[in-house]
């Protein structure tokens, strides 16, 4: 009896050592410097996002954010890395709308966005510019789509390349539109907006911070922003929803996650913390100054987001037949 006792206590205080250790290791976080991935080139949005909220994480959890930028393979190797990183916080992710356009184009995934990897949450959403040159005769939306249905192919449309954020608002505005462009694909924002800008091409769906310094300038014309709803860097812009695409939207956004598996008070440590950075009115006014609208969404939220949008895109990209 006396032995059956013993081991009973044994096993108790062994269970409640288990049940210890996570909180103790959520209590100690951060341990040592955190490694951020950002899968996309250095300067651009992400990227931009990325290093002004790490900054500032860096100060609120006394611990250096490293900022690893590994581009390549349609951000595919640098979220790999992650979602097979240790789930202990210390490796991340930021990234933007590519993790859940990927799936619907890559046969082989190394990771999935949804099993392998935890929302923390969402800095930002980028609504694009529907942007035309000034020799293009339509002065809104509806006007344009009547221009391509009384023209179907004739209207080219420059963009970031195949598979990206844009090309897939593109497409789905062709579908929902029922309209047809000649797309032509660029290796970047800016050679697109280069073309456009030049008169090689008539349209664009521009990032904001790309489109609207030359929409000020009267370089080119603005006929409506992709979002669901106006963007607070041009509000007198109408949605395309408003301005007669009934039902369209689509945002880009960049929003941080971690390894799956990660313990929950980290993740919820790591949500608090942002949301309080880039709900800052100091955060607002530089991500507003690169088109970026602030979000914070809590992880459930986010979660939720890439879930749907997977979906989406892999319709979407079933429908038109796209191929990476």
């Amino acid at each position: 009896m006396i032995k059956r006792m013993r081991l009973a206590l044994v096993v108790a205080a062994a269970a409640g050592l288990c049940a210890a250790v996570p909180a103790m290791a959520a209590d100690a976080y951060p341990s040592r410097p955190i490694r951020v991935i950002v899968p996309q080139s250095p300067g651009g949005s992400t990227d931009v996002a990325a290093r002004i909220v790490t900054d500032r994480l860096s100060e609120a959890l006394r611990q250096n954010f490293v900022v690893d930028n590994r581009p390549g393979a349609g951000s595919l190797n640098g979220t790999d890395m992650v979602a097979k990183a240790a789930p202990d916080g210390h490796t991340l992710l930021v990234i933007a709308a590519s993790l859940t356009i990927t799936p619907a184009l890559q046969a082989n995934m190394p990771f999935d966005p949804v099993r392998d990897l935890a929302p923390i949450t969402q800095f930002a959403d980028l609504p694009h510019i529907v942007v035309v040159h000034p020799g293009v005769p339509a002065k809104s939306l509806a006007e344009f789509i009547a221009l391509l249905k009384a023209k179907p192919g004739a209207i080219t449309c420059g963009y970031s390349g195949i598979g990206t954020s844009t090309h897939l608002a593109i497409e789905l505005f062709q579908h929902m539109s029922r309209t047809r462009m000649l797309l032509v694909p660029y290796k970047g924002g800016s050679p697109a907006m280069t073309a456009l800008l030049g008169g090689q091409v008539q349209v664009n769906f521009a990032a904001s911070s790309t489109g609207l310094p030359h929409i000020r300038a009267g370089k080119l014309r603005a006929l409506a922003v992709t979002g669901a709803k106006r963007s607070m860097a041009a509000p007198e812009l109408p949605t395309a929803a408003e301005a007669g695409v009934k039902g369209y939207q689509h945002s880009s956004w960049v929003g941080m996650l971690a390894p799956a598996k990660t313990p929950r008070s980290i993740i919820e440590r790591l949500h608090a913390e942002s949301v309080k950075i880039v709900r800052s009115d100091e955060v607002k006014t530089l991500f507003l100054r690169r088109g970026m609208e602030v979000d914070g969404n809590s992880p459930a939220e986010f979660g939720a987001t890439i879930r749907e949008e997977v979906d989406k895109w892999k319709k979407l990209v079933k429908a038109a037949g796209i191929k990476a």
